[in-house]
């Protein structure tokens, strides 16, 4: 078992197994009081004020408690971040960084701004941590590039990729969790899907060119392809993705 755990880490592409390691670790070494939560938030005035820069780093390693939540988040983190990066990215790496780097970018703009707005600053100042919210970004990407695939969530009816984070919103909701960590994936996702995939095709113009000095951080290797897949959504150690 402890072997297979091994050889399925190690054959994760670069920025997965790095962004995967990274939560995790942030994540226990706070469960165990290692690391304190307080260094890690998101907060504008630590980062201005006393030039706590890492703060726009850490506040996206952090997944709050490990229960049931956690393990959901971890399974999406791994499965829709090696799907990207093997498919949709394949041989490009620099160009899947850049994509995490625009979405954090994004999502912290967000924050910052939608702190400013009277009727929307309570609800966005509760929002100290988008590691949530860049998961479920990368599921909208993965979805907007992969929309016609048969999934099915817990069994109970089935969907095509494209209506994915939907689905997924409506099951946060349901459970009581805030719809605004979701919202504010999606609202990045399709931010990044327009820019890349729909605006070029409108006027020929490719306004998120990776880079440069990003591209001259990572060697051109091959990556691995991966089949693109279904899901079945029953729990983190659900069915893996298959074809019909």
């Amino acid at each position: 078992m402890a072997q297979a755990v091994e050889e399925w880490y190690k054959q994760m592409p670069i920025i997965t197994r790095s962004y995967l390691t990274a939560a995790i670790v942030t994540t226990i070494g706070c469960s165990l009081d290692i690391i304190s939560p307080y260094n890690l938030y998101l907060n504008p005035k630590l980062v201005v004020k006393q030039y706590q820069f890492w703060r726009l780093v850490t506040n996206f390693l952090y997944f709050r408690k490990m229960d049931l939540d956690f393990m959901f988040h971890m399974f999406f983190l791994a499965r829709y971040c090696k799907l990207l990066e093997e498919n949709s990215f394949r041989g490009r790496t620099a160009d899947f960084f850049y994509m995490l780097l625009f979405g954090a970018s994004v999502l912290t703009g967000i924050v910052l701004i939608g702190g400013m707005i009277p009727y929307l600053s309570e609800s966005f100042a509760k929002i100290i941590f988008l590691s949530n919210s860049l998961t479920f970004m990368m599921v909208y990407v993965w979805s907007k590039q992969n929309p016609f695939i048969h999934m099915s969530f817990l069994g109970l009816f089935t969907f095509t990729a494209a209506y994915l984070p939907w689905v997924l919103l409506g099951f946060s909701v349901l459970v009581g969790a805030s719809a605004w960590v979701d919202m504010l994936g999606m609202i990045a996702g399709h931010a990044y899907y327009f820019l890349v995939d729909v605006y070029p095709q409108m006027t020929g113009r490719y306004p998120l060119k990776t880079p440069s000095f990003i591209k001259a951080l990572f060697a051109d290797d091959a990556v691995v392809v991966a089949r693109p897949e279904n899901v079945r959504f029953a729990a983190p150690a659900a069915e893996d993705l298959h074809h019909d």
